[in-house]
């Protein structure tokens, strides 16, 4: 608690020098040029006590900050400009404070976030400015107070101008930028997760969103070499919502929508890969626990979801998209025959099938393919290997290759 101490005593020796900060906002202090590289996040210090929890972040550069809060479940919101995180081991909440969990990363391009879980109702205090001193960057201090359930939930709510940034940027993922090549077939990469989300980690601490990414840019050489048109929801470390995938493969009139993930389970030993396709709402216990883990995708990264429903219950009740639930079955099957003489291939129903959100387009025949277990050694370590990786994209593209046509000009499935 030393640094927390400091921080207390030089908020108390500078409180009538330091300028009036606006209730969960943080001015910038003078215009400056845009540097050349984002501002880097250098710390972060966590201070838990009796009747506050102290969140201190250190900054290279002062940052346009917002802070605001969000219900169902109860979490704060750090938004700000794209930043690089350089933390190194952060600090891990105790479990005695109000804070129980945080993760940060790349929201959108040229915005990142820290989304903090609460363990209980909190409010924000006033978010305080530190200038640079005593060997310290610009600190940024974010103190957040026991309060009522009730008060918490009134306070909730997504900023007006946030609100309109996030619905243009949804507007413009339902737009196709990129035409694609006349008589090519069409094939959209979704490696899942990405930014402020990193999915599942590994017992070797790798990363989903670094192995579906990294495996995604490989299944897309792969598929662009056998004259395929790709296009990648994301080919960086960036999020994406799970309703711009979905809107981002019906945009560019997708031929096959292929969402990369890689699986956990509490048993260790479960192993091997398998493939997903929609279902009407009914599944086997596993297949709802997926479903459940992935469709949370946009509340981990702090995504305003006020006003919406369920993307998957109002287009399940079209009896149009059975055809298109055919064609992902039909292509599920076929990659499962590819696969498994490259890697491990789940035991028993390797095809599955779940309520899974990113998959509701009823036009684009859609799969989800997950890679293999993180939460198995095995698993985890092979899928950490190039030639695993480069065996497993060739055998999906081959997959593909048989389902749409091996030059990808042929004719439409049947």
């Amino acid at each position: 608690m030393a640094q927390d101490d400091a921080i207390s005593q030089l908020l108390h020796q500078t409180q009538g020098s330091l300028p009036a900060a606006k209730p969960k906002s943080l001015p910038v202090a003078r215009p400056t040029p845009a540097p050349v590289q984002p501002p880097v996040v250098m710390s972060a210090h966590l201070g838990e006590h009796d009747d506050r929890t102290r969140l201190v972040i250190e900054l290279s550069d002062p940052v346009n900050l917002r802070a605001f809060n969000l219900a169902n479940p109860n979490r704060i919101i750090l938004d700000m400009p794209e930043v690089a995180w350089r933390m190194g081991a952060p600090p891990v909440p105790s479990g005695h404070g109000l804070i129980k969990a945080y993760r940060y990363g790349l929201f959108r391009s040229g915005n990142s976030r820290m989304v903090i879980d609460l363990s209980r109702p909190a409010r924000l205090g006033e978010t305080l400015a530190i200038p640079p001193a005593a060997g310290f960057g610009y600190r940024v201090v974010i103190d957040l107070f026991p309060t009522s359930q009730a008060s918490f939930e009134a306070d909730a709510g997504w900023p007006a101008d946030l609100r309109a940034r996030e619905a243009e940027a949804e507007r413009k993922a339902m737009i196709a930028t990129t035409p694609a090549l006349a008589g090519k077939k069409v094939v959209v990469i979704d490696p899942g997760h990405g930014g402020v989300d990193s999915g599942t980690k590994g017992v070797n601490g790798l990363l989903e969103k670094d192995l579906v990414l990294e495996e995604g840019l490989r299944l897309a050489k792969e598929l662009r070499a056998r004259g395929f048109t790709v296009f990648m929801t994301r080919d960086k470390d960036s999020f994406i919502p799970l309703r711009d995938r979905v809107a981002f493969g019906r945009a560019h009139h997708a031929d096959l929508f292929i969402s990369l993930h890689a699986d956990s389970n509490p048993d260790s030993s479960v192993t091997g890969l398998s493939i997903y396709t929609l279902n009407d709402g009914r599944s086997d216990r596993e297949a709802a626990e997926l479903a459940k883990r992935e469709n949370q995708s946009d509340v981990i990264a702090g995504v305003d979801l006020s006003g919406g429903n369920s993307p998957v219950a109002p287009i399940l009740i079209d009896l149009a998209q059975r055809d298109t639930i055919n064609k992902s079955s039909r292509f599920a099957e076929a990659a499962l025959a590819r696969l498994a003489g490259t890697t491990d291939i789940l035991p028993r129903s390797p095809h599955r099938s779940a309520s899974l959100a990113v998959l509701v387009a009823p036009d684009v025949p859609a799969v989800l393919i997950e890679l293999g277990y993180l939460s198995n050694r095995a698993d985890a370590e092979q899928m950490n290997t190039e030639v695993w990786r480069t065996r497993v994209a060739g055998a999906i593209a081959a997959a593909v290759g048989g389902h749409l046509g091996a030059a990808g000009t042929s004719a439409k499935n049947p």
